[in-house]
Order: structure tokens, then C-alpha cells, then sequence
């Protein structure tokens, strides 16, 4: 259950067809006819972005100011032969005794609804100069501005009775229109965003181009996509390559490839216009991903991209995954040559044959999809940190301090495994995970838990390392062959020695911090039917729809 931030009750005139709803910091008025979506277990997601947002605003400035401060003292220690000694003296007492303003930022929200993000995030952020809060449906905007109102967001006129004094503007402008259309408006230099959030219902992949366009240099993209049945399974994996350019795959570790699909789409749309992306948060959460990428225009790193983009072939029998990089970076560099001097070259395949080395099962292809880091360890411990200096300050901090934890520890590596799923494969006891994660550890690989599955471990052993110490395991906790069908995927497995022994001592660092504290970090229900609720319909179509005797 969200924890509950004590709430003062507003005094707010309730109009007729409407409902008080608050959150946080926040309360809007939401209309009885569904004329605006608003689902109250996204509460989670909002809480996250905001925090989110806010350090990445606040390290935006650090950057900003670390800049200026190099060039102010640049600018003062340069000679100027018209300047007596004295002048020069002064002038660089000058430049050290200069203050940095804080800059402020512009976000634009491209799917707002009944903009209580929007609101949220011109409330709770410090450095916000304004909120473009759009929406293509005149229900939605009309409500949007009703709850701008309200939260004392409007644009103020003039005081009569004061001289001199001028209209205060909006924080939050509300837009009503299409969004790729807004965001195609802004994508020209001198008139970008410094932050766009997509959140709409369903998928996000018709505004990707739009997005990665119209977001300025360091600025962040934060992208929600609720399509898990397109993205997390092989159900329909033409309409996965439709919307992200890669084909999802089935096997317990489709969270995980629904994230890298997402950035990949992300980072090949960005390459289109000499831009790339850096991923400092991803997570799979409840029935949805929510991603958060740097922008930046680098013509080099463009060039990489293609190394960090890879093809999987996937064994259907025991999910062992090979991945196949589309492209490679060579350093040519030589010491002291100072700029490093790459090569980029296509990657040479495919890794594997065309059936699985560990059990003889058919594979099949996924991807193309992100196989670089999808986290950002420095970013997340910074988030951190800003929520144990504000414990109060989110109703949902404790999942958040629990899911941001486990995802600072995420090894690079894709993908992840659990050990029950394997000793399902095999058809043997399952070992407990510190001593799956003690006997990978004794043997030199490194390990982490991942965010998106319960149970679940990441390392840097291969698969065939993993079923190795299976194997292991099974020396010490027979299995019974003879109940096993000819060739089944465990047979196979089972009639292979073990490549090394395994030592199943329990390792110091088996248990990781994020299991040595109690952090909620994976989804209980909240509340019942807590998954995705019906899209907002305007009035209009509810009307027809009643007319059609549809519900």
C-alpha cells in the first residue's frame, strides 16, 4: 500500500460531476464522466519522476555552473594591453566575486490529462520556470485548467493598486493540441525543451521522433510505455517491430528485453539527427516500463551506437541467449597520442549454431535492442540520497528507496535468470539463491539481483557457467532420469559433465545491500483492480458509444 503523507483538507468548491482528488502536494478536480484519465496507482511513477527530475535538475545546474566558473576564470586571467596591471587586478576580484544564478529549466508534459503531473512537478521542483501541459482533448483541457486554477498556477494580472507592477505568467500553460505537432514546434535550436515527459496509454512509439528532437543538449527524456503485451512476449512480434524496430522475445527475462527494446528505439530515432542517448534510470514496473535518458549531440557517439545495439538468439528449451552485436569499436589509440583515434567496424557471426549448444532446442531470433548499461549508478545514488533528506516528502518512498537500491546494483550484463526456472529445466530441488549466488561468486564471476523479477539474479558468468554449477548442485542432490522423456531439453543438459567444480560455501557478498535491509522492492496490489483502467473517452464518443448500446 502507497503510504499516506498527511493531507490538509482543502478548501476547494467541489462543482457538480466532479471529485476531489489529492495527492501529495497536489489536489485537482477530476470529472465524474471519464472525460480525463487519471489512474491513482501511477502514483508511484509520479513520485519517481519528480524525484528524478529534480536531481537531474540539480546536477544540470552543477555542470552549468562549473562551466561558468571556467570561463569566468579564463576570462580574468586574460591579458588585455589596454588594461593597466591594477585594472586586471580588479577586474579578477570581480569574476571570483560573482555569484552563479541557478538556472531554471522548461519541461514540457506531451500527454497530460487532468495535469496533475504537470501541477505536481511545477509544485514540488524548485528550479521549474514553467510546465507546458498539453493534451489533444478539449475535455482534458478544459479540466487541466480548472485544476491549474485551483492549485494558483494561473497566468495573474497586474496589481492596479501597485505601480509599475506586470501580469505574473503561468507556471503551468496548458496547450491543447496534437503533442507531436507541440514538440515538432520546439525542436529548433534556441526554442527546445530542457525536459519532455511522455506518459501516454499504451505505447509511446509515435512521439519517439518528435521527442529526442525537441529536448535541448544534457536535457532529459522520460518515457512510459504500458504495452507489456507487445513488448514483454512473442505474441505479437510484428507489432513490436513496428513500434520499437526490434522483435520482443519470450522467456522469464522479457521485462528486462522490453526495457532494451524501448532504448533502442530511443537511440536509433536520436541517431537520425546526429544525437544518442544515455540511459541513467530504466525501470520494469508493475504493467509498464519508465525510462529516463540523457540527450546530447555528439557526431562520435552517434558512431557507437551500433556497438551498443545487438541481436539475441534465444534457445526455446532452456532460455540460454547468445547476443550478436550489430557493430564494434576498436581503439586505435596509442599512450600520450592524446585524442583517442576508434575504428568502427561490423561484428563478425553468428555467435552460435542454429540450434542451442546446451540442449539441442530450436533457437529463435529477438532484437534488434539496446545490450549496453541501462542504468546509471552515479545518477541513482544521487536520487537516493535526495530521498533520505526528504523522507516525507513522497507517498511512495519506500518502494522507491527498495527498487532504486536494487537497480544501482544491476550488473551491465543482459539478461537475468532465476534459479527456480533453471532447476525447473533440469528437474531438480532448487538451490537457495545465496548459494547459486555463492557458488558463481566463489568462482570468480560477479553478481547482482535485478529490479524486474522477484528471486532473480544478473552476473557475468555465461549460461553454460550457470548450468555448470547446475550440474554441480545435482551431484549433491540427485535427479531421477529414468521419469525423463527422450530428448527432453533436461536430458541433454543432464549428460553433460560440469566444466569446473563448484564451491557452495556461502560468500560474504552473496547477500548484496539491498537484501541486507528491509526495502520493498518489488509491487504487492496496492488495491483491488489495480492494473491499467479504461482510457479516458471524451464526451462526445461516450455518448455514441451509449447510443450503439456499447459499455
Amino acid at each position: 500500500m502507497p503510504e499516506q503523507i498527511p493531507q490538509q483538507q482543502p478548501n476547494i468548491e467541489v462543482p457538480p460531476g466532479f471529485t476531489l482528488h489529492s495527492e501529495n502536494t497536489t489536489h485537482i478536480l477530476l470529472p465524474s464522466d471519464n472525460g480525463a484519465f487519471l489512474n491513482p496507482v501511477q502514483e508511484f511513477n509520479r513520485d519517481l519522476s519528480v524525484a528524478c527530475i529534480r536531481v537531474w535538475s540539480e546536477e544540470w545546474n552543477r555542470v552549468k555552473e562549473a562551466r561558468w566558473r571556467a570561463a569566468q576564470e579564463k576570462k580574468a586571467k586574460k591579458p588585455e594591453k589596454r588594461l593597466k596591471d591594477s585594472k586586471v587586478a580588479e577586474r579578477s576580484t570581480e569574476a571570483k566575486d560573482k555569484e552563479f544564478r541557478m538556472q531554471k529549466f522548461v519541461l514540457l508534459e506531451a500527454l497530460s490529462a487532468t495535469g496533475l503531473r504537470a501541477i505536481r512537478y511545477a509544485k514540488e521542483i524548485p528550479l521549474v520556470k514553467y510546465v507546458i501541459a498539453n493534451d489533444l482533448s478539449n475535455a482534458a483541457t478544459e479540466v487541466m485548467r480548472k485544476n491549474v486554477d485551483i492549485n494558483g498556477f494561473s497566468e495573474k494580472p497586474a496589481d492596479p493598486d501597485v505601480p509599475g507592477s506586470k501580469p505574473t505568467p503561468a507556471k503551468v500553460v496548458v496547450n491543447e493540441g496534437d503533442a507531436c505537432a507541440l514538440m515538432y514546434n520546439h525542436r529548433a535550436d534556441g526554442s527546445r525543451v530542457d525536459v519532455v515527459d511522455l506518459d501516454p496509454y499504451g505505447t509511446a512509439a509515435p512521439f519517439i521522433d518528435a521527442a529526442v528532437q525537441s529536448v535541448n543538449d544534457s536535457g532529459l527524456l522520460c518515457v512510459t510505455c504500458t504495452d507489456l503485451s507487445v513488448l514483454a512476449t512473442t505474441n505479437y512480434p510484428e507489432k513490436s517491430f513496428a513500434n520499437y524496430g526490434g522483435v520482443s522475445l519470450k522467456a522469464e527475462y522479457c521485462h528486462e528485453a522490453a526495457l532494451r527494446l524501448v532504448l533502442h528505439s530511443l537511440s536509433t530515432s536520436a541517431a537520425r539527427y546526429g544525437r544518442y542517448i544515455e540511459p541513467l534510470l530504466s525501470l520494469s514496473i508493475d504493467f509498464y516500463v519508465r525510462l529516463f535518458v540523457r540527450v546530447g549531440s555528439s557526431p562520435a557517439e552517434v558512431k557507437k551506437v551500433s556497438s551498443k545495439i545487438s541481436t539475441y538468439y534465444v534457445c526455446s528449451g532452456c532460455q540460454s541467449f547468445y547476443g550478436q552485436p550489430l557493430g564494434r569499436v576498436i581503439d586505435k589509440s596509442h599512450e600520450g597520442s592524446g585524442q583517442p583515434i576508434l575504428q568502427f567496424k561490423t561484428h563478425g557471426g553468428p555467435p552460435v549454431s542454429e540450434r542451442c549448444p546446451e540442449c539441442d532446442s530450436t533457437l529463435h531470433l529477438a532484437g534488434p535492442m539496446w545490450s549496453a548499461s541501462i542504468q546509471n549508478p552515479e545518477f541513482i545514488g544521487k536520487v537516493l540520497e535526495h530521498l533520505e533528506e526528504t523522507p516525507d516528502k513522497y507517498g511512495t518512498v519506500a518502494r522507491m528507496k527498495g527498487m532504486l537500491t536494487v537497480a544501482k546494483e544491476e550488473l551491465e550484463d543482459p539478461f537475468y535468470f532465476t534459479p527456480s526456472k533453471i532447476a525447473g529445466t533440469f528437474h531438480c530441488e532448487c538451490p537457495p539463491l545465496g548459494d547459486v549466488a555463492s557458488g558463481l561468486l566463489n568462482s570468480g564471476f560477479k553478481v547482482s539481483r535485478s529490479h524486474a523479477c522477484p528471486g532473480s539474479l544478473k552476473t557475468t558468468a555465461t549460461r553454460k557457467e550457470v548450468h555448470d554449477l547446475f550440474r554441480n548442485w545435482i551431484k549433491i542432490h540427485p535427479v531421477r532420469t529414468d521419469k525423463l522423456s527422450q530428448g527432453s531439453p533436461a536430458l541433454v543438459l543432464l549428460s553433460k559433465e560440469a566444466g569446473a567444480e563448484t564451491d557452495f560455501t556461502r560468500h560474504p557478498d552473496s547477500v548484496t545491500a539491498s537484501s541486507r535491509v528491509k526495502l520493498v522492492r518489488y509491487q504487492q496490489n496496492p488495491a483491488p483492480n489495480w492494473g491499467p483502467a479504461s482510457k479516458a473517452v471524451s464526451g462526445k464518443r461516450k455518448r455514441a458509444a451509449e447510443d450503439a448500446g456499447e459499455p
